[in-house]
């Protein structure tokens, strides 16, 4: 299991990221929870951003999720949904997660509760005696 993390802040003139250090937090996610990398970009949904979400969706094989750290997940989802089709990305390996509104410790604490999802949902069920 793989599990990619693209960061978004709304190119930095959202006020629900006055809180937030975005040169500090890729950092802190990679070292504090079970994923592959993390990286930040400052508009996930502009050009530059979907190509780098693209190019991550295109690379990833059968074992990878890529949690979207961004606006409103609904959002996430139509802005994004576009790509997956082109892409072939499978939507139920999308997972956006609203990191708005907070600072570094609450944005990991989102992405920390989604990850362990991943992992759980990933765990084979125990065998029935």
């Amino acid at each position: 299991m793989k599990i990619k993390v693209l960061l978004c802040n709304c190119k930095g003139l959202c006020p629900s990221f006055k809180s937030t250090d975005m040169n500090t937090l890729p950092f802190q996610v990679e070292n504090e929870l079970d994923v592959e990398y993390t990286v930040a970009h400052p508009q996930l949904c502009g050009q530059g951003g979907n190509e780098v979400l693209r190019e991550t969706m295109q690379h990833a094989d059968a074992e990878t999720y890529i949690l979207s750290g961004a606006c409103q997940p609904e959002a996430q989802g139509k802005l994004f949904k576009k790509l997956m089709r082109q892409t072939g990305f499978p939507e139920e390996r999308f997972v956006s997660v609203d990191i708005r509104g907070t600072n570094n410790e609450g944005i990991l604490a989102r992405l920390k509760q989604k990850v362990e999802e991943i992992l759980a949902q990933a765990q084979p069920a125990p065998a029935s005696r």
